[in-house]
């Protein structure tokens, strides 16, 4: 794919999307780092029901790190995983909030280190809370990335770094956000929406269908 056109996808996502953020909800940057880690292999749906109360009891990383296991594991016990995800969000809260005062830290070595959270939500927690120009790769952005041909790549790694460095300078802050949204309501993984997409005729999906059916 050429430039011109990654540009007029991003333009034309931007123009339906002018303010694309998280569908996560959060009041403070520890709600939403707490959040990201228990939206690995979840919904943000199903993620922001459990928060909820989860959040009702332990609003920050000072309450959050004095809970008890066991009433985290039962806030949160809709999501799956979630012995292992309590286990990582009380660790997570304890260093926080001793290593740095309560605050998330806003570079990713710090993040990486904490319990559960690796490359993919140091990415959203750099990009939404610190604005970075940061991507991460979940399994919307990949599926775009390699099913419309913007940044084909074999791992979540190459993608993306494939994307940060050919997505045009001035949608790299939302890059993010405009691929995650295109991908969870058009751009799905079953049966995608090409006749209402509004990058349908810049996509190059329809061409490697033609491909196949030759």
């Amino acid at each position: 794919m050429n430039p011109q056109k990654r540009f007029k996808i991003f333009e034309a996502l931007s123009r339906a999307s002018p303010h694309p953020s998280t569908e996560l909800i959060y009041q403070t940057p520890f709600q939403l780092l707490i959040a990201v880690i228990l939206s690995a292999q979840a919904t943000d749906k199903s993620v922001n029901k459990a928060t909820l109360f989860l959040f009702n009891k332990a609003s920050n990383a000072k309450k959050l790190a004095q809970m008890k296991l066991k009433d985290i594991e039962s806030s949160i016990k809709t999501i799956g995983l979630y012995k292992t995800k309590a286990k990582n969000i009380l660790e997570t809260a304890k260093i926080i909030q001793t290593k740095f005062k309560g605050d998330v830290p806003n570079d990713r070595l710090s993040l990486e280190a904490l319990p559960g959270v690796g490359r993919k939500t140091a990415n959203v927690i750099l990009n939404t809370i610190f604005n970075e120009p940061a991507i991460a790769v979940d399994t919307h952005i990949f599926r775009i990335a390699n099913r419309i041909n913007l940044a084909p790549g074999k791992n979540v790694l190459q993608v993306e770094k494939k994307l940060m460095k050919v997505t045009p300078k001035e949608f790299l802050k939302d890059a993010h956000h405009l691929l995650i949204l295109h991908g969870r309501y058009t751009c799905t993984a079953r049966l995608p929406k090409c006749n209402s997409c509004i990058v349908n005729e810049l996509c190059e999906y329809k061409k490697k269908l033609l491909v196949k059916a030759k």
